[in-house]
């Protein structure tokens, strides 16, 4: 029985993973198809990936997502840090409910709500929407994630090592800086390559927050996914698929050194 039972958990796990995956795989698959037609197979080719660098749209698209997904993760990052010092380190203060749940929403509200909360916003504002409100609806985004990150990493540091060093005559800003920021930097680095990845994957506040002239990658592969899938498409989501892994890859390496050093 106990073999019975092993054998169909081995079972259920290869269908999840077959199901998760396989549409990842044939589509990196597809991509290095030298034939036109994606649903058949004419022979093993990278003509798709070189005529990427001539199809001007895709490549500032690319350019676009980059630069947001690096500003927007920065600046998220910065604001998460911030947060989660004022929720770790500053005690029990008068709104901290109010300031805790306002930093969670974007957790369980709909990506859809979201960004119709943002753009009507932006509207009433009179804010004209491009590169800049699409930085804004990424933090928005985003910030929520790096703040639990580092909020988790700050909980586990030992304050009496930041006291001992004001006692030692440290301010408490350099205490903080000297003693407890190297402890929490991996996870510092994890929260903005997460918030890096989100930001580049994302179709959904970008549809709402951005304008004309700040079209991101994601919205360029859905707009031409719509009138039918190309060769390049399947080779510029391959690449995009790649440098998110790499991505995460990179933050699955932080966190486990960082476990291996506790």
């Amino acid at each position: 029985m106990s073999a019975a039972v092993s054998f169909a958990r081995r079972a259920t796990l290869l269908a999840g993973f077959v199901f998760l995956y396989a549409p990842i795989v044939i589509l990196a698959v597809m991509s290095f198809n030298a034939s036109r037609l994606v649903s058949v197979w004419g022979g093993f080719s990278t003509q798709w990936y070189a005529a990427l660098l001539e199809n001007e749209q895709l490549l500032q698209s690319a350019k676009i997502s980059l630069a947001a997904a690096l500003v927007s993760a920065t600046i998220a990052t910065l604001l998460g840090l911030l947060a989660a010092i004022a929720l770790a380190r500053f005690g029990g203060f008068r709104t901290r409910m109010l300031f805790f749940g306002a930093l969670h929403a974007p957790l369980v509200l709909p990506e859809v709500v979201l960004g119709l909360a943002l753009l009507t916003c932006f509207v009433a504002l009179g804010v004209g929407r491009g590169f800049a409100t699409l930085v804004i609806g990424h933090v928005t985004l985003t910030m929520c994630f790096t703040t639990v990150a580092i909020l988790a990493a700050l909980r586990d540091c030992d304050p009496t090592l930041e006291e001992a060093a004001m006692d030692l005559g440290a301010p408490p800003a350099e205490a903080f800086l000297r003693v407890a920021l190297p402890q929490i930097a991996p996870a510092i680095v994890t929260a903005y390559l997460l918030a890096f990845t989100l930001s580049l994957d994302d179709l959904v506040i970008a549809s709402f927050a951005t304008g004309p002239g700040a079209t991101t990658l994601p919205m360029r592969i859905y707009s031409q996914v719509r009138l039918g899938v190309s060769p390049q498409i399947n080779a510029i989501s391959t690449l995009l698929l790649g440098l998110v892994a790499v991505a995460l890859g990179l933050a699955a390496a932080v966190s486990y050194s960082r476990a291996g050093r506790k």
